[in-house]
């Protein structure tokens, strides 16, 4: 599964786009290609992986007190040299620093304390004879996404999972609950247990009051269901939501007292993500998102939003009638490419 820098549901409010199941997958896809391009164009992955890692000793003729690891590194878990005999060694964390220690992580090499006994070695075989378990990336920044309401507590590979709080996780997030990495592929919407409508709605855009049952427990930013017409939640008073009707592509329509409130909560999931392990987590676990540095999440999105617009153009120059029409060439993401390659652009290394 790839990583997403950037959310289904923020790349159609920038857009405006009204969208069904259909339009969906569009956007999905198209910020996935985004995405996938970002890492090959800067060589970083911007969501950490979990994984292991083997490199040769050594990397320079005579020296055993330094690995160059090449690629982003976070965070190390367990070092190892001779990795390819039957006996590895492990070197202490005490034993080992990760450098620039000044402004990492990320890092980009592990250095041997002088004042230690310990020293890289070829063992058997000069070839991966260093492994390097942690994780990678450029950063793991995290934002707090509420909590988990149901869905995982029984079963580690539960595909469903019950959130309390839509407006904080959006499809195409990677969330961090305990230390399992989730990717959420898709939403729907549920019953808020028994909330109902306590008053009329008209057909009528200015019409924005909706008022719910006492301790309703919806969120500012959610989208709500009523009948078959989807609203976002501007403000909340008390048992009064004020709400922007008819969107996401949703008619608009009158709604009767008692209409059942239904929100956007439950996640189709993909377990055990970039390199995690799959895990029971109790209902009330935190839920963290991982958060992408904000140039790329603003470039991923820039680029989703050119390839959709490419796409129904049928991959011209421009989209829209000669009154209304824009260049799409691509010269406008020019800038947000040059930002985030200027200070984000790893260089090429050769292999070790």
């Amino acid at each position: 599964m790839p990583r997403y820098y950037a959310g289904r549901r923020a790349v159609m409010d920038a857009a405006q786009i009204a969208t069904g199941n259909l339009r969906h997958t569009q956007i999905d896809r198209a910020i996935a290609a985004a995405s996938t391009e970002i890492e090959r164009i800067t060589r970083r992955n911007y969501i950490p992986i979990t994984a292991t890692k083997l490199f040769r000793w050594p990397q320079r003729e005579g020296d055993s007190l330094v690995v160059y690891v090449r690629e982003d590194l976070i965070a190390v878990t367990t070092l190892q040299t001779k990795a390819q005999d039957s006996s590895p060694t492990t070197i202490s964390a005490n034993d080992y620093f990760l450098e620039p220690n000044n402004y990492g992580p990320p890092y980009d090499r592990i250095e041997i304390d002088l004042s230690s006994t310990s020293a890289f070695e070829g063992g058997d075989t000069p070839q991966r004879s260093i492994s390097v378990a942690g994780r990678w990336g450029y950063s793991e920044e995290t934002k707090a996404a509420g909590t988990v309401s149901s869905g995982l507590a029984s079963d580690a590979t539960a595909t469903e999972m019950v959130g309390d709080d839509g407006s904080l996780i959006d499809v195409g997030d990677t969330l961090l609950i305990e230390s399992e990495a989730i990717f959420v592929s898709d939403v729907k919407s549920a019953a808020l247990g028994s909330i109902q409508l306590n008053d009329t709605l008209t057909k009528d855009t200015s019409d924005v009051t909706v008022t719910v049952d006492a301790s309703h427990g919806l969120a500012e930013g959610e989208i709500i269901l009523i009948d078959s017409e989807r609203m976002r939640i501007e403000s909340i008073a008390t048992n009064d939501l004020t709400v922007v009707r008819a969107v996401e592509g949703s008619v608009l329509a009158a709604h009767s007292t008692n209409a059942a409130i239904n929100v956007y909560r439950t996640y189709t999931i993909v377990r055990a993500q970039n390199g995690t392990t799959g895990a029971t987590h109790a209902n009330s676990t935190a839920v963290s998102r991982y958060v992408p540095e904000p140039d790329v999440t603003n470039l991923c999105m820039a680029l989703a939003l050119a390839n959709i617009h490419q796409e129904k153009a049928g991959w011209g120059r421009s989209i829209g009638g000669p009154e209304a029409s824009q260049e799409l060439s691509g010269r406008q993401l020019e800038a947000l490419w040059k930002k985030v390659t200027g200070h984000l652009q790893r260089g090429r290394f050769a292999a070790v």
